[in-house]
């Protein structure tokens, strides 16, 4: 009856036998990618953390009037002389208040997470479109054009990021604002906002534009690219419709990398005073507030810490399981 049992049981199936080659075959290497990603616990996990945290920074404003609070209100009567809060987490307040503001922290919490994942985003689209066309032009083109773009990649990537990122939002914010008198802080904060999407996003395209670029030189000497070419395709239509099908790996391994270290970057800049400032609820904002009080109210820190931590190492995780999914050499 044993061998029976262990002769009847259906063998797994090899990821090389013929029958998975037949389930694969006439499927494209997206499709495929796409497939062996569903299958990643992993990746899920992490991409489910990823939708709870784009949930709470759109559903921000609806979260915190469930809580009964809003963003800017002043508690000063949960203040005491020395400017630490009297109460704790409460019914009320279930993260507590912000010292010396008395302002509530879990509606800073939920609404800080927009910054974050607005300027990543915004900043993550312009540097791969950017990256994408200076690299599609650099590697097909050749000759003096490729010569030209690849010397303004290099250029960009000798930048150093923290001197750069530092001076830049100060000279916009001198050239739109001027002397910061006589302008509120909210024109200040949106200037600040916008220069830093312009430094991330110009430090940003250089590494994708250079690695397209690598891509682009190896398929135009492709057998598909030199038949479309003799026949008199048109260059636009070779660009999009031979070139680009070939680079969904690529971008969409760069696009996962790219988000999550700008999301860093943002919070290290604003940390450092070369960010975002007040009134804006972002997570960097409040560490930068907090470093002066995380022994007295440990929360007040660790909240929006614990918030930037879990979003980047999901991304992360979430990167490198694209990254196994669109990589041919890798097996689940």
């Amino acid at each position: 009856m044993a061998q029976v049992g262990l002769l009847s049981d259906e063998p797994e199936i090899d990821a090389d036998s013929p029958k998975r080659r037949a389930e694969t075959r006439g499927k494209s290497p997206t499709r495929i990618a796409l497939a062996r990603l569903r299958k990643d616990r992993m990746a899920m996990i992490c991409l489910g953390i990823l939708i709870f945290f784009v949930l709470i920074a759109l559903f921000a404003p609806l979260l915190a009037k469930i809580e009964g609070q809003d963003v800017s209100t002043f508690h000063q009567d949960l203040i005491d002389d020395f400017g630490y809060p009297t109460i704790g987490p409460n019914s009320q307040h279930w993260f507590g208040v912000e010292p010396r503001l008395g302002r509530d922290l879990f509606a800073r919490w939920v609404y800080g997470a927009r910054p974050s994942l607005v300027v990543a985003t915004i900043a993550t689209i312009i540097s791969t479109f950017i990256g994408l066309v200076i690299g599609l032009v650099s590697g097909f083109a050749g000759g003096w054009i490729d010569r030209v773009l690849s010397w303004i990649i290099d250029l960009v990537l000798s930048l150093p990021y923290l001197l750069f990122a530092i001076a830049v939002p100060a000279v916009i914010l001198t050239i739109f604002v001027g002397n910061n008198e006589g302008v509120d802080a909210q024109t200040t904060a949106t200037v600040r906002l916008y220069s830093l999407i312009f430094v991330l996003s110009f430090l940003g395209w250089a590494n994708l534009a250079r690695l397209i670029r690598g891509e682009v030189l190896s398929l135009r000497e492709r057998e598909f690219i030199q038949a479309a070419r003799v026949i008199g395709v048109p260059t636009r239509k070779v660009l999009f419709k031979e070139l680009l099908p070939n680079l969904v790996a690529p971008i969409v391994v760069s696009t996962s990398v790219a988000l999550p270290a700008f999301i860093v970057n943002e919070a290290a800049l604003t940390v450092l005073g070369v960010g975002l400032t007040e009134p804006t609820p972002s997570w960097g904002v409040t560490i930068s507030a907090a470093t002066n009080y995380y022994r007295a109210d440990p929360l007040y820190l660790w909240l929006p810490v614990a918030g930037i931590t879990i979003l980047v190492l999901a991304l992360a995780l979430l990167g490198d399981s694209i990254r196994d999914a669109f990589d041919p050499r890798t097996r689940r």
